[in-house]
């Protein structure tokens, strides 16, 4: 194993205050338990948003806290849930009033620490269930479809959404929307290593993928010859278009996002696939994203996220947004 680490009982640590020093105008970062805020205090009466889940997949959360997104996340070990704890200070550190919104992938662990929490809180909240992999319905750590980076877009969304004044019912529907909206799917052509391991997740041969990777090496649909790259968009993209049923002259949001270990040249040469393959569609592209913003440690490997839009959803992608790995409009 090859890692910038002095030791794994201080690695998550150690990111962590290199994460609060480099962005201290955008966030704080806080421990014993580990949470994230945004550096400014959230404005009284606004809907609070939350989310989290193991570390592992920067930016997602904490680089997504920040005005027109985020107001905390809790950064759990590498791949693995958050506690309670850490929800319930994150809660305590930013409600403002009007509520709080969780935003939670469909993980088991991560779905149960979320819920504990909701029952011990003081305050009122909701939840949004992010099921968005079109790979496989039930799989290592799941009961349903896992939550991946159509995380981001939900966050993005529903961030813009209370920054404006939504109320926790109607923030909620709007994620539940959002999610029901959009579909993914990934591949990889190598396996991460969790620092604690030692050794990667999986093991590939040099001339195989997995189709439908999850984010922490879960299996997909089938491992399989690496194929040209137009034939894996293609392959992509079908799952998730069967799934979605966009209609003629339906506008989207085409989402390229890299898994860590793929250079940016790769992810905009899978975006001109994308993108040629939905035009032959008459589906427009209206809206865009390219880069490692769901990743799982070094995997070499993407996955491409479809969203369709409306007038309100391309509104609140539109919006402002400052955040440490978004930032435009400001």
């Amino acid at each position: 194993m090859k890692k910038f680490l002095n030791s794994t009982d201080d690695f998550l640590k150690e990111s962590l205050q290199g994460f609060g020093a480099a962005h201290k105008d955008i966030i704080s970062c806080h421990y014993n338990p580990n949470i994230i805020t945004r550096s400014k205090a959230t404005k009284k009466g606004k809907v609070v948003i939350i989310s989290g889940g193991g570390s592992g997949h920067e930016p997602m959360h904490g680089g997504f806290v920040g005005y027109g997104m985020l107001d905390a996340a809790c950064p759990g070990f590498v791949f693995s849930s958050p506690s309670p704890d850490q929800m319930i200070a994150a809660s305590e550190k930013v409600e403002g009033g009007a509520g709080i919104l969780f935003i939670v992938k469909n993980y088991s662990g991560d779905i149960m620490n979320f819920q504990m929490a909701s029952e011990m809180m003081t305050g009122v909240s909701e939840t949004v269930l992010i099921n968005d992999d079109v790979a496989v319905e039930n799989s290592s750590f799941t009961t349903g479809r896992r939550g991946v980076a159509a995380t981001i877009i939900v966050e993005k969304i529903v961030g813009s959404f209370a920054e404006t004044g939504g109320n926790l019912k109607e923030c909620k529907i709007l994620g539940d929307k959002v999610n029901k909206n959009s579909g993914s799917m990934g591949v990889a052509f190598s396996s991460c290593t969790v620092p604690d391991a030692g050794k990667p997740t999986f093991k590939l041969g040099s001339d195989e993928m997995e189709f439908g990777v999850g984010i922490h090496g879960e299996p997909g649909r089938r491992r399989d010859k690496v194929q040209p790259a137009q034939e894996i968009t293609n392959e992509l993209l079908g799952a998730i278009i069967e799934d979605l049923k966009p209609e003629d002259n339906d506008e989207i949001l085409l989402f390229v996002n890299g898994m860590g270990g793929t250079p940016l040249t790769e992810l905009y040469l899978l975006y001109d696939n994308a993108k040629k393959t939905l035009d032959n569609k008459n589906i427009m592209v209206s809206r865009s994203l390219v880069g490692n913003y769901c990743t799982s440690l070094e995997m070499q490997g993407a996955s491409i996220t479809l969203t369709k839009l409306d007038k309100e959803l391309k509104k609140h992608w539109d919006s402002p947004v400052h955040t440490a790995a978004m930032r435009w409009g400001l």
